[in-house]
């Protein structure tokens, strides 16, 4: 036995007919439940909605659609990162994983004169991405293309947001920072930039997204003795947006529309 899909509103008629002679054999109707959005989404799939279809394989089609909704909103908003840099020695990859290509000095880096630079670098600033990124030169990512021993040129500077950013210990040649941004951004440039700043160099030991949207490291994380269906429920919970922080957005969307070869593949640092 098939499926027969008939797009009706506002739900779908589902009718049960036989896959050899088409026969039918029940018309009601079946309600899903699945928005409009599902529903288009299930048209620009076929140009026929109405089809022949396994009911399990239909079912796990809405499934992977409502799953992929839930997750593009869990993943909306400002993300927060915990990270702690070397200052003196850079490396190609901006981060722990690659070679040193340079050493300065930075006994003249003063725990007041770093707060300070700090706010250069808070609001809506210019920043180049690494050359190690996601992002994509002739449809494969540049890090790949680097790794392959091929050359690859910078992307021009973009705007990028900073919502928040702080420090949280100066130990040198050790440094933490606490950053809230937007996407696209980068906390390896960013941690590059500031020590150029300063007039030395830097690179990322260790870095920890604390935040992503709405879910906190702190409130949502879950050890393994607490993985049950109540805890889950209550983990996904969201907490409260940090004020001010969709005007911000809004703001710097409205001034800046990436291009499909930069926005590609492109999500700023990842912590992985």
């Amino acid at each position: 036995m098939c499926l027969s899909i008939q797009n009706t509103s506002p739900r779908l008629q589902i009718s049960r007919k036989c896959a050899s002679c088409m026969s039918t054999s029940s018309g009601a109707a079946l309600a899903l439940g699945i928005s409009d959005h599902h529903k288009a989404r299930l048209n620009n799939g076929n140009r026929r909605l109405t089809q022949w279809a396994c009911p399990q394989r239909l079912l796990r089609y809405v499934a992977t659609v409502t799953a992929e909704a839930m997750l593009t909103t869990m993943l909306a908003g400002s993300k927060k990162y915990r990270a702690v840099a070397e200052l003196g020695k850079a490396t190609d990859t901006l981060d722990v994983t690659g070679n040193v290509v340079e050493e300065k000095s930075y006994d003249h880096i003063t725990k007041e004169a770093f707060e300070e630079k700090l706010k250069q670098f808070t609001g809506e600033i210019m920043q180049v991405p690494p050359l190690y990124s996601a992002l994509k030169k002739d449809g494969q990512r540049m890090s790949v293309l680097l790794k392959q021993g091929q050359e690859v040129e910078a992307k021009p500077a973009r705007p990028v947001t900073v919502y928040s950013l702080s420090l949280q210990d100066f130990s040198p040649p050790y440094f933490t920072i606490d950053v809230e941004c937007g996407g696209g951004f980068y906390v390896r440039s960013l941690v590059d930039d500031l020590a150029k700043a300063l007039s030395s160099c830097a690179h990322i030991k260790e870095l920890t997204r604390t935040k992503q949207g709405q879910f906190t490291l702190e409130e949502h994380s879950l050890k393994e003795d607490r993985w049950t269906w109540t805890d889950i429920s209550q983990a996904l919970q969201p907490c409260p947006k940090p004020a001010g922080q969709q005007k911000n957005a809004k703001k710097a969307k409205s001034k800046y529309k990436p291009t499909s070869s930069e926005s590609e593949g492109d999500n700023g640092d990842q912590n992985d």
